[in-house]
């Protein structure tokens, strides 16, 4: 169901061992090569030492924030494809639309969510429509 995204290059930066390790599982799963990082800086490092095809970003991160992040990601790899995910309450999920686009995310994906969720969203950051900047996918 998913073919099209098999063997695409996956980076996800959470603060979260547990969510990077559930999101990665599922990825392999599907076929995708994926890294991690458990901080900003970390995988700002390792999208500059080996360019990955998408980038799961965490909003709510210590030390560097996840838009701050999505920003210089998008700042330095324009054509980076951005998957925006949170569960940081209710300020980040009243804004985190409108705060993820403004950063520069091609796709947002709100915690908790599932593996056709999250399989959904990587297929949308890679085939973005051409006249919307972000879709989101978040669960209701």
């Amino acid at each position: 169901m998913y073919g099209e995204e098999s063997m695409s290059r996956i980076l996800v930066i959470d603060d979260d061992k547990f969510v990077r390790t559930s999101i990665r599982a599922v990825l392999e799963s599907a076929g995708h090569v994926v890294a991690d990082a458990g901080d900003a800086d970390v995988g700002i490092s390792q999208q500059h030492q080996t360019p990955f095809d998408v980038a799961i970003v965490d909003l709510v991160m210590p030390q560097k924030e996840g838009l701050e992040t999505i920003r210089e990601l998008r700042r330095d790899f324009p054509k980076l494809a951005i998957i925006a995910i949170s569960g940081g309450g209710a300020i980040v999920k009243k804004n985190f639309v409108q705060a993820a686009e403004l950063f520069g995310a091609t796709t947002t994906l709100e915690k908790p969510f599932g593996g056709e969720e999250l399989l959904a969203a990587v297929m949308q950051a890679l085939n973005p429509p051409e006249n919307t900047a972000t879709m989101n996918v978040a669960s209701a």
